[in-house]
């Protein structure tokens, strides 16, 4: 097992942009737009943490390269009236892609805005019905030399 070896790659611009979702209860999203969310601001804190896990990448996935990171800017918005989007563009100039830095950026925020409303989002019986982390994936890729 080992690292995949890109010692005779060139350093080149490299930019990676990856999306993904959470459903949420109606009366979830209803208290995030009210700013009633008990432990605080879950998009705002989730643009944090996938700034933060996109710094971390390589400590995260093993066999990831550690990549000087130039730019990583997180989006998380409510898109419907069941759904917040979170969207990481990451850059760098390095001798491999940013993809997996996008990819862990809008996991991490999407988890991090479960962790802050998950207590909203039990039914009767204590379950999460409606809740899911989904179609987690990279939209766009772009280098240049």
């Amino acid at each position: 097992m080992a690292m995949v070896d890109v010692s005779g790659k060139a350093e080149i611009f490299r930019e990676a942009t990856a999306t993904g979702t959470i459903k949420l209860k109606t009366q979830t999203i209803e208290l995030i737009e009210a700013g009633k969310i008990a432990k605080g601001d879950p998009l705002y804190t989730a643009k944090i943490a996938g700034v933060l896990a996109a710094k971390k990448t390589s400590d995260l996935i093993p066999l990831c390269h550690p990549l000087p990171l130039t730019n990583v800017e997180v989006d998380v918005k409510v898109s419907d009236k069941c759904t917040v989007t979170a969207t990481a563009t990451v850059k760098t100039r390095a001798q491999t892609g940013v993809e997996m830095e996008a990819l862990t950026a809008v996991s991490m925020a999407l988890l991090t805005v479960w962790d802050m409303t998950k207590q909203y989002e039990k039914d009767a019986a204590g379950q999460y019905p409606s809740t899911a982390i989904e179609n987690i994936h990279v939209v766009k890729k772009f280098k240049q030399a």
